[in-house]
């Protein structure tokens, strides 16, 4: 009688804590669950290597340099090594012709077929910009012009879109100079959309080459 007793309570035992396993829990009583209105989600991927993500349809995040840089492929191309525009301009970041010469590149041809040359490139140009705005950048770092919060990254995006001279007419008119490209998009909006992101191990140099 003993035995089955004990039997039988085992079995309710069992039941019991399978049953608790399964029980669901609620997440609203949970506060890991929540996240602030303003606090920074950053997503890290398997691979290091900007090429495994060609076909990627979202930019990186964060503001590391690494996101720096996709955001604004993203922007000019959604990171594609083969685009050419309408008007010319070519590979992931949308270079002319005559901005690849600067740096070194004459084989256009080549360049459209090389993702690491273009990766040099556009670090290259970012630190010809960075020479040739290194006043603006520290006269203005920090300033509110036309409503922007001016940074460095901002700058040299906007350099990346009109030019180092386009950025220093902008600045230098406390905004008054609206500089467009062709397409109709400003040097303020790149101000303002890729500000605040890291670029301080940008080198500046006066004439950057792509070997």
């Amino acid at each position: 009688m003993i035995k089955r007793w004990a039997y039988y309570t085992g079995i309710i035992l069992i039941v019991g804590l399978i049953s608790t396993a399964f029980k669901p829990i609620n997440s609203q009583n949970q506060q890991w669950f929540y996240v602030d209105a303003d606090e920074e989600l950053l997503y890290q991927f398997p691979s290091e290597k900007t090429s495994d993500y060609v076909n990627l349809s979202l930019p990186f995040t964060g503001k590391f340099f690494i996101g720096f840089k996709e955001a604004l492929a993203f922007k000019e191309s959604q990171g594609k090594y083969h685009k050419v525009n309408s008007l010319g301009y070519l590979g992931k970041y949308q270079f002319g012709k005559t901005t690849l010469e600067s740096i070194g590149i004459k084989d256009s041809a080549t360049f459209l077929n090389n993702p690491k040359m273009q990766e040099k490139a556009f670090v290259a140009l970012l630190k010809k910009n960075k020479w040739e705005l290194r006043e603006e950048i520290k006269i203005y770092r920090g300033k509110v012009i036309d409503g922007v919060r001016i940074t460095e990254s901002g700058i040299l995006a906007a350099a990346h879109l009109g030019g180092a001279g386009s950025v220093r007419k902008f600045l230098e008119s406390n905004g008054k100079r609206k500089v467009k490209d062709n397409y109709g998009t400003s040097i303020k909006s790149y101000m303002k959309q890729f500000g605040g992101y890291e670029t301080h191990n940008i080198v500046a140099d006066s004439n950057p080459k792509v070997r």
